[in-house]
């Protein structure tokens, strides 16, 4: 019968063509470079090991030296006004006018009201109980309402000078901000004072 004729074999190729169906050639194209192995991989992905310092007790003193010496820089920044060394509840022009205000006043009664506590100490361990009581809360009742009469005067000079000067800046919370800056003793006062006693604002 009839034979089938075998189909002649394909042409051999070289490594980097092979035949496609139409016949044409395709060249395969590698990424040109070796994989690379995990452990090398893994060894770049890793941060260099710092050993810890030798002298434990040296190293914590620096640490301490640049600390102290980070606090006198703030604390020259805050003598100088500088905004950035405040914090966050002193900042502000409106801040700085109070702060200026309270520390040129020559005599504010605040600032002494720490004497009265301690003669209102005195005073009740020298009546009897029967005075005890009543007479500290009369006593406790006007140095609270001294303070805030005081406070609430100073506050409103402050902000008529901050509405001249600060056109549209916020007073909130004033009052209460000039309180605390009268009843410190000057010497005690953070941010420290900036002027003196008796200079026009």
């Amino acid at each position: 019968m009839f034979r089938r004729r075998n189909a002649p074999a394909p042409a051999e190729l070289d490594g980097d063509q092979a035949a496609d169906s139409s016949g044409e050639a395709v060249r395969q194209v590698g990424k040109g470079r070796p994989t690379p192995k995990r452990s090398e991989v893994e060894r770049r992905r890793r941060q260099p090991y710092t050993a810890p310092p030798a002298d434990k007790k040296a190293s914590a003193a620096q640490q301490r030296e640049r600390r102290r010496a980070e606090q006198r820089r703030r604390m020259d920044a805050m003598r100088r006004g500088e905004e950035w060394a405040l914090p966050a509840k002193d900042r502000g022009p409106v801040k700085a006018l109070a702060r200026d205000y309270i520390d040129s006043r020559r005599v504010i009664v605040s600032e002494y009201i720490l004497f009265a506590v301690f003669a209102l100490i005195v005073l009740v361990f020298m009546l009897g109980a029967a005075q005890r009581s009543s007479t500290v809360l009369y006593l406790e009742v006007g140095i609270v309402a001294l303070i805030a009469l005081e406070a609430s005067f100073h506050a409103a000079v402050v902000r008529r000078l901050a509405r001249q000067r600060f056109p549209g800046a916020s007073t909130r919370g004033l009052t209460w901000y000039v309180a605390k800056r009268s009843i410190r003793l000057r010497s005690s006062r953070i941010p420290p004072a900036r002027v003196a006693r008796g200079d026009a604002i």
